[in-house]
Formats: C-alpha cells, sequence, structure tokens
C-alpha cells in the first residue's frame, strides 16, 4: 500500500512541475513574440529605385556593383536569405544567394567571385539590420580582400534603403540604394 502512494506522490509532484513548467511557458511566450515582432522584416521581393538611389560617380555598371539591382528577400527564424539574379557579360542570367545569419555570428557564403564572411546585427531599437563583409578574391593572379558595411532601414512598408560603404584602392565609395517592394 505504501508503495501506491508514493506514486500518488510522484505523479501528483510531476504533475504540478508540468503546471509550473505551463504557466511560466505562458507568461514568456508573448514576451519572445513582441521581441521577434519589434525587428523589421525585410522579406520581400525588391526593385531599385533608380531615380531615388545616389551611385558613386564614374564607372559603368556602378550599380551593379555597389548592391543595385532587383533581389528576393526571404526572413525565417534568424536567416536572412537575399536571392540576386543579374545578367553576366555573356548574356545570360546568373543568380547569386547569400544567407546570412541574424543572431550576430559570423555567415560564409561562397560565390563565383570568392568566399565572404558575413556578420549581421541589428540595431538597439530592431529597425535596421548593418552587414558587415569581408571577400577575398582572386583578380589576376592576385588575392584581395574587400571590406564592405551596408545598413537596411525599411522607410516605410513598400520601400527598403540600403546605404553601402565599400573600401577601395581610391578610398571609400558609398552608395544608397532605394527599393520599392512588388
Amino acid at each position: 500500500m505504501k508503495r501506491n502512494t508514493e506514486k500518488f506522490h510522484f505523479n501528483s509532484t510531476t504533475f504540478m512541475q508540468l503546471i509550473s513548467l505551463t504557466i511560466i511557458l505562458v507568461l514568456i511566450a508573448p514576451v519572445m513574440t513582441n521581441a521577434q515582432a519589434g525587428k523589421a522584416n525585410f522579406a520581400g521581393d525588391w526593385t531599385l529605385n533608380a531615380e531615388k538611389s545616389t551611385q558613386p560617380p564614374g564607372g559603368q555598371g556602378g550599380a551593379m556593383r555597389m548592391g543595385g539591382g532587383n533581389f528576393l528577400v526571404t526572413q525565417e527564424a534568424n536567416i536572412l536569405t537575399v536571392v540576386r539574379t543579374r545578367t553576366g557579360q555573356d548574356g545570360q542570367p546568373t543568380t547569386s544567394t547569400m544567407k546570412y545569419t541574424l543572431d550576430g555570428k559570423e555567415s560564409v557564403n561562397i560565390s563565383p567571385r570568392g568566399e565572404s564572411k558575413s556578420v549581421a546585427t541589428w540595431s538597439a531599437d530592431g529597425k535596421s539590420l548593418t552587414i558587415e563583409t569581408s571577400r577575398t578574391m582572386d583578380i589576376n593572379g592576385e588575392s584581395r580582400t574587400m571590406k564592405s558595411k551596408e545598413e537596411w532601414v525599411l522607410t516605410d512598408s513598400k520601400s527598403l534603403t540600403v546605404t553601402i560603404a565599400r573600401q577601395s584602392p581610391d578610398g571609400e565609395v558609398k552608395a544608397v540604394n532605394v527599393y520599392d517592394k512588388k
């Protein structure tokens, strides 16, 4: 008989722990959801608005070199995925996909241009995202590293501004690209 009482006591203790855990989750889950909801969501199909954008002077294809062009963004959980399709010098479309973790940890992406290492960090208010990238490329048999910094800000639900600063042999080059959501 004593065993049955011990089993009942164990089961009631487990039941109480389960109820306590449920109450804690009910109280914490909305706070966690609100914390994620407070961050900008850049998901969408974005088209470059050349009239509102500012590119550096000189050089053909400056908009393309400075991140211009249309792109598709998905933002799920802790991953931002950017898919760009561009027309290559041979006239054929080329698609590149870059994935960034949104927790401040380094992301590594490989493309025909070389390996890039990026760190994406949120502003304190969660309204903007900064992506700092270091890319190592092989140009004419010489290895070069290029650093860039992008700041993504939603102007409103239909407008995205990406400010880009890159280091070049001639110093820093800046561009401001404005995109409209399709």
